[in-house]
């Protein structure tokens, strides 16, 4: 299981430098008297000075001759942008950039800064371009990256195009003599790989970036989540302790560490693990459903129909085959419910007599129960039926 990680602002910014929001307003052409290498300087303060009374004032990144230099303007969005300071950062990308329009750091830096302004279309076209002029440069792959495993997940496109650049970027020279940036594209690719259901892909990436980020608690938390999902508990318990250690009170390791300690049996601290969970963050963590062993089988059994109704066969054009095995009802868990989809919004339906006609044996019935029960939780999570194929649960 993966998480929004609250701490994903923060590597972005190790890795590429730092950016923030708004974009500068135009400046006017210099006057044929120029001032020398203040006069851009001198131009932006008297955009300040006539700011209409009640709008805000328009970011300004250096006020100084330095302001001309596109690398000090630069360095200076990434401070701004690490310290939250995202319009500044912005302004200083633009500015930047504006002076040397192929910088691939300003470039970097301005689509770094609309990300971290919730400007996510935006900042998917600047790294565009920025990969445009520099389709190699590691820390241009590592923001796009970003993006889109962290912030365009969990569609699927977004995670296998996040996975690519961040191979693509582990893989760049520059990378590999920079320890601390390789390690960050291998978490980032990690993170894709467990998010696509790939676990035993992660781990490989997840063990290359924790050998280097130690005290990263993402890096501990992800690896944490790979071996869980192989079933490799004990050292999943140890990766989630760690988690803890350096995020004290990360309400998605506590909630995965009471997982892997109710397997083992110890139901008192699990619970406790689960409260905390629910207690530092409600909305991932809701109370669970009360339904004891009786009434959960009430509902399993009711899940079972003998034949499709009509109603479901003809609610889409073409209408689904009379021999489906399943079907799932509702949005994907992605989307909203609504009125029309009833008390119910969200169910799993099998199909007896077309399971039983189907199977050749009682092996092959359990053995389809099981593909149809997964192809059916593929749709809940919002994958279609090519990719359902492609993972051989047709």
């Amino acid at each position: 299981m993966s998480r929004p990680l609250f701490r994903a602002v923060a590597i972005l910014l190790v890795a590429t430098g730092g950016c923030t929001k708004r974009e500068s307003p135009a400046q006017p052409a210099p006057s044929a008297r120029g001032a020398g290498p203040s006069t851009s300087a001198a131009l932006r303060q008297a955009a300040l000075k006539t700011v209409e009374p009640g709008t805000q004032r328009p970011a300004v990144c250096l006020s100084g001759e330095d302001a001309a230099v596109p690398r000090v303007l630069v360095q200076e969005g990434r401070k701004a942008l690490s310290a939250g300071e995202s319009e500044r950062a912005l302004a200083c990308a633009e500015e930047a950039a504006r002076i040397s329009p192929r910088l691939v750091s300003a470039l970097t830096l301005r689509a770094d800064a609309l990300g971290a302004l919730d400007r996510v279309d935006d900042a998917r076209l600047a790294f565009s371009r920025a990969l445009a002029v520099d389709p190699s440069d590691p820390e241009a792959l590592l923001g796009t990256a970003e993006l889109h495993v962290r912030r365009l997940g969990p569609a699927r496109d977004a995670l296998e195009a996040g996975l690519e650049y961040a191979i693509r970027g582990a893989r760049a020279p520059a990378a590999r003599r920079d320890r601390m940036l390789g390690a960050q594209l291998e978490l980032v690719a990690g993170m894709a790989e467990n998010d696509l259901g790939r676990s035993h892909l992660a781990l490989p990436h997840l063990d290359r970036a924790v050998a280097v980020l130690r005290d990263d608690a993402d890096a501990a938390y992800e690896r944490g989540v790979a071996l869980y999902e192989l079933s490799r508990f004990a050292e999943a318990e140890k990766a989630f302790e760690r988690t803890l250690a350096l995020a004290p009170g990360d309400a998605w390791a506590l909630h995965q560490l009471g997982l892997v300690v109710e397997r083992r049996g110890d139901a008192k601290r699990a619970e406790s693990l689960f409260a905390r969970a629910r207690a530092a963050s409600p909305q991932d963590f809701p109370p669970e459903v009360a339904v004891d062993a009786e009434a959960f089988g009430r509902e399993v059994r009711a899940a079972v129909e003998e034949l499709p109704d009509a109603e479901d066969l003809l609610a889409v054009e073409p209408p689904l085959s009379p021999s489906i095995l399943g079907l799932f009802r509702g949005p994907s868990d992605a989307e909203p419910c609504t009125a029309e989809d009833g008390p119910r919004c969200r169910a799993i339906v099998f199909y007896r007599k077309n399971l039983v006609r189907f199977a050749k044996d009682r092996k092959e019935l359990e053995r389809q129960v099981r593909v149809t029960l997964l192809h059916e939780l593929g749709h809940l999570h919002g994958e279609d039926d090519d990719q359902l194929r492609a993972r051989g649960l047709e």
